[in-house]
């Protein structure tokens, strides 16, 4: 990492940490909230007044410090793809958020021309927060120096999470779950950004998802990277534009994307 690297988004992730603050004091004060309003979309996920606070306080901020970007959030739609987009999930892990489980987190990320290159995961239930910028490295709140991905490299040592196993069957890819799961040493299904902040961290080597939105992984997919892994979807292809997502400590990325391909058409 050339030493000039970490400065050159340096306010960005300024801008980005400013707006985790924003969200977590806003969805730790709704959550557990017994006047939690919760509703669903039209694609029958649930949606939460706190979701919806969470964003339109971001928006506003984003607008007033860059007003020459773009937004992709999840509640309200996005703008059409520039040079700079700010794409924000305000509270990943709804479900978690409504029944009172603590993990879920703000996804603040910038992509700057399709490419995520500042994530900030925050996690305040949990009292954890992570966060990368890119050639930056990754860093989080429990880790002294720079975060590391594990250096397994056999699949049969590797600890493997899975989220929404009903995904993988619309995706058809059932039987090439069962190999992973039937090679890998252990499974687990931590969930959302959870899985993948353990993969940046090195206790997980392996997580994947299907049916995803790119404000599910932008943020996480720069933590990361930067903390030495892979992160592209389940295909292979990279950045957060797919709708899946495979996150592996690298050493064993073509492995597991070669056990998790799709079937011949």
């Amino acid at each position: 990492m050339a030493e000039n690297d970490s400065l050159v988004w340096a306010d960005d992730l300024a801008l980005a940490l400013e707006l985790a603050d924003l969200a977590d004091a806003i969805s730790t004060e709704r959550y557990r909230s017994a006047d939690l309003h919760v509703s669903l979309k039209p694609d029958r996920s649930h949606v939460t007044d706190a979701d919806q606070a969470v964003e339109r306080a971001i928006r506003e901020r984003v607008a007033a410090a860059r007003p020459d970007d773009t937004f992709y959030g999840e509640e309200y739609g996005h703008d059409a793809p520039s040079h700079r987009q700010w794409v924000v999930d305000p509270i990943d892990g709804t479900a978690n958020f409504l029944r009172g489980v603590p993990v879920w987190a703000a996804l603040i990320s910038l992509v700057v021309d399709g490419v995520p290159v500042v994530g900030v995961v925050s996690a305040p239930a949990l009292g954890r927060r992570w966060w990368a910028t890119q050639g930056g490295g990754a860093f989080s709140t429990e880790h002294e120096g720079p975060l590391r991905v594990s250096g397994v490299r056999d699949l049969a040592d590797a600890s493997l999470s899975f989220n929404g196993l009903e995904y993988w069957i619309d995706a058809g890819r059932l039987p090439q779950l069962l190999e992973l799961t039937s090679r890998v040493w252990r499974t687990r299904a931590y969930g959302d950004f959870w899985s993948y902040m353990l993969v940046a961290e090195g206790a997980l080597d392996v997580a994947g998802e299907f049916d995803l939105q790119p404000y599910d992984m932008a943020a996480v997919a720069v933590v990361v990277e930067e903390a030495g892994g892979r992160f592209t979807s389940a295909d292979g292809r990279p950045g957060p534009w797919h709708g899946t997502a495979m996150a592996t400590n690298g050493l064993l990325h073509e492995t597991v994307l070669g056990v998790v391909a799709a079937p011949p058409a």
